[in-house]
């Protein structure tokens, strides 16, 4: 495999995982550094997009050779990647203080939900349980009824891999001052707490709550959330700004009532009413020759399956397809030292002992 994306030249190696672990390497893979992936025996590949472009290597952890094998991968990376319980690493013999002695460059980021230590960092656990004791969940759902869990996306990938792999090149550029590794504590409610800085920083008013429910953001605002259309199929929008509300407005022939009192919370259940009867008139597809493209901060719902074959994703690229599989496009993208998608191969051994050799 070759690359020439922006971290072309970087060596990971990567410990297998679920979740937000895999998602990180594959961002750094994707950027073009060289990532050794190390299996169990017998794995295979539970994500083939998320695991694409590694080097895999099955290794008995356990084992003499084993241990050597990851020790030797480790003495000449540059970034480690791991998402076991706290200590795990550490009962291997290959935790942050013996490989760090091995290879003081060395970055070992450490992917957890909990972080490595508090009450909780022994415990069992999945992005719902993660997201709820930061905030976060509590904010996301209808008023009146339970949370939704927002997929996996708020807290494994939004503040678990993301997190992680931004503390991994702040980390490998600051070796660039002091010639040293260091150790990237990269925990999901960490991240998914910084997510919510938004709210913390907001004064709090009933525009700008992050309670379920309400508030401009929360699904309360007419201006602000989905409807359903004649066909049953759906839109958005979010036309908050009084210029985007009121060229949605002129648009789409509202109600007159609707021109007024936009941002009184007063009105946003009965103006939804209205909206809601509005959209009920028209097919998805009418509504995107009136709406899509303009001012009107407007856009269809459309389903996972079916998003590589909107105009502007096409457009985008935003989903590439290799060996009769789509994959998503690397983002983000550079001009110069342009993101591939690669393959993943069964070579991890021989690139290790390459590494060896190159010193």
């Amino acid at each position: 495999m070759s690359s020439n994306g922006p971290l072309t030249g970087l060596k990971v190696v990567e410990f297998q995982g679920i979740g937000p672990g895999p998602h990180v390497a594959m961002m750094l893979a994707d950027m073009g550094a060289e990532v050794v992936r190390i299996e169990r025996a017998g794995h295979q590949p539970m994500n083939p997009v998320v695991e694409r472009a590694r080097h895999r290597a099955a290794v008995d952890l356990k084992s003499t050779a084993g241990q050597e094998f990851v020790k030797t991968a480790l003495r000449h990376a540059d970034v480690l990647v791991e998402g076991f319980r706290p200590g795990v690493m550490e009962r291997l013999g290959l935790g942050p203080e013996e490989m760090l002695a091995a290879n003081p460059r060395l970055v070992y980021a450490r992917m957890t939900g909990w972080g490595q230590e508090g009450p909780l960092a022994q415990a069992a656990g999945h992005d719902l349980n993660y997201i709820a004791i930061t905030g976060a969940l509590d904010a996301i759902g209808r008023r009146g009824e339970l949370p939704v869990p927002p997929q996996n996306l708020v807290g494994d990938f939004g503040g678990g891999s993301m997190y992680c792999a931004m503390g991994i090149l702040a980390a490998l550029f600051e070796r660039q001052a002091s010639g040293r590794g260091q150790v990237v504590d990269a925990a999901i409610v960490d991240g998914v707490t910084s997510l919510m800085s938004f709210f913390y920083g907001q004064p709090h008013s009933a525009l700008r709550t992050a309670e379920r429910g309400t508030g401009l953001l929360g699904g309360a605002a007419h201006f602000y959330r989905c409807y359903t259309c004649k066909d049953g199929k759906e839109i958005s929008v979010g036309a908050i700004e009084p210029q985007f509300y009121a060229e949605l407005l002129q648009r789409a022939d509202a109600p007159d009532i609707l021109q007024e009192g936009q941002m009184n919370p007063g009105n946003w259940d009965e103006y939804a009413d209205d909206l809601a009867a509005m959209f009920a008139t028209k097919t998805q597809a009418e509504w995107c020759e009136l709406l899509e493209g303009t001012d009107a901060c407007f856009a269809p719902v459309i389903p996972l399956d079916e998003a590589k074959d909107h105009p502007h994703m096409k457009a985008r690229e935003a989903f590439v397809e290799r060996d009769g599989r789509w994959h998503t496009a690397p983002a983000p993208r550079f001009d110069r030292t342009p993101n591939t998608i690669r393959a993943s191969t069964q070579d991890g051994e021989a690139v290790v002992e390459r590494w060896a050799q190159q010193g």
